[in-house]
């Protein structure tokens, strides 16, 4: 199975987040999964594609073009595909794997996993989404998702869409063992759970 992962870029952060993406990275190529990502050598993406690189798993890398700078670009991947664009990027992550891992991350990172998330909830992909929670960060995002649906603004049955987790052990556990809802679409007016 191939897993996009999604996460910061950063640099700044605290160890014990790169910590977690590298033993992720560690743990998807032990299990023989290979690792789908932005392909950026620094952050949680580069510390993610380092714990795969360690394991001797597979790397597809994906970026656009004008990333290819020294020291921006992760030189490890197996594969690497130049992009025109970020959207271009974005839809090649999507396409090129068959689960999702979003890690820690900012505005990018968010946007990658709501859109996963609107794409899931409206029927257009049927993809296992685990959050990995280091440090207790997505605590507030979920707090929030979960009050969106207590307000109605999305049927609560969106909160079944996604699995949060501790532990990199624990994401990859869910998307082995996930089984996707068929025949179902999860509608904005369904508001029944």
């Amino acid at each position: 199975m191939d897993i996009c992962i999604y996460g910061a870029s950063s640099s700044e952060l605290e160890k014990t987040y790169y910590d977690a993406a590298e033993a992720l990275g560690r743990e998807l190529a032990r299990r023989r999964h290979g690792l789908v990502f932005g392909g950026g050598a620094n952050g949680l993406m580069g510390a993610a594609a380092r714990g795969a690189a360690a394991e001797g798993g597979k790397i597809l890398g994906i970026a656009p073009k004008f990333f290819d700078e020294p020291g921006i670009l992760f030189d490890g991947c197996t594969e690497f595909i130049y992009t025109d664009t970020m959207r271009e990027r974005k839809q090649l992550m999507e396409d090129r794997s068959d689960a999702v891992v979003v890690l820690p991350g900012g505005i990018g990172t968010y946007e990658e996993f709501f859109e996963m998330l609107t794409l899931k909830q409206l029927g257009q992909s049927a993809k296992a989404i685990a959050i990995l929670n280091t440090n207790g960060y997505y605590g507030p995002m979920e707090a929030l998702l979960r009050h969106t649906a207590e307000q109605k603004f999305m049927s609560g049955r969106c909160m079944e869409l996604f699995r949060v987790v501790d532990a990199p052990a624990a994401a990859l556990d869910y998307i082995e063992s996930y089984v996707p809802e068929t025949g179902s679409v999860f509608r904005m007016e369904d508001y029944s759970r």
